[in-house]
């Protein structure tokens, strides 16, 4: 295997659309990397330049110490593997997993013995004999696996590879690349539009936004210190809300003011620079509990709120909720909405003055629609964020 490091890598098109800016990424060698963010924001253009299948404008691209800009795709050692699988129909499971090997020269025997090899670590032992018509979509998939698999490349590109899978079997091969991946410490760059299957999958996840890297962390570190608005917003299901609050100090407290409520929080010396100003506030839906619930909250971290829908999941509840307040609508916010669901941002801009929050409520709640409710903020690990640059503030 091999360490991939994009050195300052930009593409520009001949229209001079910058797909890709001064990309500076380090894959270390075994690691599973994935590439993250909306539809067109560079993640694909960057696995291409890996590949070989776009030119580099600028910077350089080095795979294992070597410096690939104008090597070929076919001498950079790399194997991809697509989301439609690509397939030859009228070759047998073994003999499209043997395709490569036989195009190296490899005697008969060695290709037997990597092919019975990389077939038992996928799974794919019993159906070497059959074609890919007889297979269900996530065999083929780990036939197009194996075959990237079994030819010991430095390098495996991803493309996408789940994104035909119906929703059950998407999160059952999530599992299964990622087992693969650790079993054989392949290197591997996987390119997702899905933050869930990034979040779930990668040793880490470098999020990308109209060809700029964003944040690149382990997983739990883009959740729980997202550098800027934009990781905030995209990272995390149900989303983060996110809305307007002024930072004042009351008696010695710092408070935020939201709408017309006041919500006490935790001491730190970097929030108290943006004393007197108006702030993006940040909570995750894990952070709000029903009162009703949790009785024993004081007052200054309750806020009020009315019951839109109930979500019943068995373990939890899903309370989408309203307060008083101004949504957070900047440009990077509206972004990440409008790749989800435009409605909302139009929702949002139509100045109703109330906003939507969402809150993981403990399975005892009794919130029901239509009630006016108290809920909890859990204020130890709040999130602020700097209005004109979306940069994270307040944390560490």
């Amino acid at each position: 295997m091999a360490s991939v490091t994009f050195d300052r890598v930009s593409k520009v098109y001949d229209n001079g659309f910058k797909a890709v800016d001064d990309l500076e990424l380090e894959i270390r060698d075994g690691e599973f990397m994935v590439l993250v963010g909306p539809s067109g924001c560079g993640k694909t253009t960057a696995l291409r330049m890996l590949a070989g299948l776009e030119e580099i404008s600028d910077g350089e691209l080095v795979i294992d110490n070597t410096v690939v800009n104008e090597v070929a795709p076919q001498k950079r050692d790399i194997a991809m593997v697509f989301q439609n699988y690509a397939l030859y129909p009228h070759l047998t499971v073994y003999d499209n997993m043997a395709y490569g090997l036989k195009i190296q020269k490899l005697s008969k025997s060695e290709i037997k013995t990597r092919v019975n090899e990389i077939a038992k670590v996928i799974g794919l032992e019993e159906l070497l004999d059959r074609k890919p018509k007889a297979l269900s979509g996530g065999q083929r998939q780990r036939v197009a696996m194996g075959r990237a698999i079994v030819r010991r490349p430095k390098v495996f590109l991803m493309d996408e590879p789940l994104s035909n899978l119906d929703a059950k079997l998407r999160v059952q091969m999530r599992s299964e690349v990622a087992r693969i991946q650790h079993e054989l410490q392949a290197t591997t760059v996987y390119v997702t539009h899905d933050q869930v299957e990034a979040m779930t999958m990668g040793d880490r996840v470098a999020l990308m936004r109209r060809g700029v890297l964003q944040q690149v962390d382990t997983p739990m570190n883009l959740y729980n210190e997202p550098a800027n608005l934009f990781v905030a917003s995209f990272i995390g299901s149900p989303s983060m809300n996110l809305f307007e609050a002024q930072l004042n100090r009351r008696n010695g407290h710092l408070v935020a003011t939201i709408g017309d409520q006041l919500l006490h929080l935790e001491p730190n010396a970097h929030l108290e620079r943006f004393s007197g100003r108006t702030v993006a506030l940040g909570i995750r839906p894990e952070q709000l509990e029903d009162a009703a619930v949790e009785t024993g909250a004081p007052n200054e971290r309750r806020l009020r709120a009315k019951v839109s829908t109930v979500e019943a999941l068995g373990a939890e509840l899903i309370a989408h909720l309203e307060i008083g307040g101004r949504p957070v609508l900047t440009e990077e916010v509206k972004e990440v909405a409008a790749d989800t669901d435009a409605s909302v941002i139009h929702d949002l801009e139509a100045g109703t003055n109330t906003l939507p929050l969402v809150g993981r409520f403990d399975a005892a709640s009794r919130a029901h629609a239509g009630q006016d409710i108290e809920i909890v903020v859990d204020t130890r690990n709040l999130h602020c964020f700097d209005l004109e640059t979306g940069r994270a503030i307040g944390r560490g």
